[in-house]
């Protein structure tokens, strides 16, 4: 009898590192700021054995996916214990999510990192206390304000737009309305030899025409 051979699916060890090996700030005083919001956060819940706070602390929201993290400056998880962890893995949480997020711009924080942590948020963080904070003087903005800050720039944008079309569909108007009245729009000259009653009526006709429009 032959042996029976099985082929086993073994899976292999997914590895979520405890570091993104990148600095926790880039200058003291951002440095300041974040460990001052940490420790705050500390002394606001230290009575509170199931509060936990972080600073600088990987972040895996989804298990199996590593590739899916982010390292907030400071975070507080209600509902978890205290601990020293390497990490914060969501699953291993009670799939509890931060529900306090802080961060801290630094003068190289660019429009492309920062919008990129906010779509993450956006995406994973389960209640609206995010904050990003500028050190320099700057003060603390929630994700709904800037949400609404956001909403409000698309507004004025659009209404830059609309009012850009506007002045280029009158400018198209009056190009229309210079033609029939035998007006060069190019070079603001008459095509033919007009008279001195007709060009006086033209700029009669373009009074009343600016007037409605």
């Amino acid at each position: 009898m032959m042996p029976l051979s099985l082929e086993r699916n073994i899976q292999p060890d997914i590895i979520y590192p405890d570091s993104d090996g990148q600095p926790m700030a880039e200058n003291t005083l951002q440095f300041k700021w974040i460990i001052l919001i940490k420790e705050n956060l500390e002394c606001l819940f230290a009575d509170d054995p199931n509060v936990f706070v972080a600073g600088d602390l990987l972040w895996y929201p989804v298990k199996g996916q590593p590739e899916i993290r982010v390292t907030p400056d400071a975070m507080a998880a209600f509902g978890r214990p205290k601990g020293y962890w390497g990490s914060y893995q969501q699953w291993e949480e009670g799939n509890i999510a931060p529900q306090v997020v802080v961060e801290v711009l630094s003068p190289g924080s660019t429009a492309t990192e920062v919008n990129r942590k906010l779509a993450f948020y956006d995406r994973y963080l389960t209640s609206e206390t995010l904050e990003i904070n500028d050190p320099n003087g700057q003060r603390f903005q929630t994700m709904i304000e800037m949400r609404q800050n956001l909403a409000i720039a698309t507004q004025q944008a659009e209404a830059e737009r609309l009012r850009a079309e506007q002045e280029r569909e009158r400018a198209e108007q009056l190009r229309t309305k210079l033609l029939e009245l035998g007006v060069d729009p190019e070079s603001g000259s008459d095509f033919d030899d007009h008279s001195l009653s007709q060009s006086l009526r033209s700029e009669h006709i373009l009074q009343d025409f600016f007037r409605v429009i």
